[in-house]
């Protein structure tokens, strides 16, 4: 029961971030994404032709 009054405790101490800063957090998490998953096709494009180029 201690460490459940303990959980209890912290979560007073927590700042819940409002609507509008979640949004905007979202929004950068899913920019971000994009953006990799973009490096990551071109990249691995880029070694997939150099290897295929190679390989011939």
């Amino acid at each position: 029961m201690k460490f459940l009054r303990s959980v209890k405790d912290e979560m007073k101490k927590v700042t819940w971030p409002n609507a509008k800063q979640l949004r905007k957090d979202t929004v950068v998490v899913i920019e971000t994404s994009l953006i990799f998953t973009v490096l990551f096709y071109i990249m691995d494009t880029g070694i997939q032709s150099v290897f295929a180029w190679i390989l011939q």
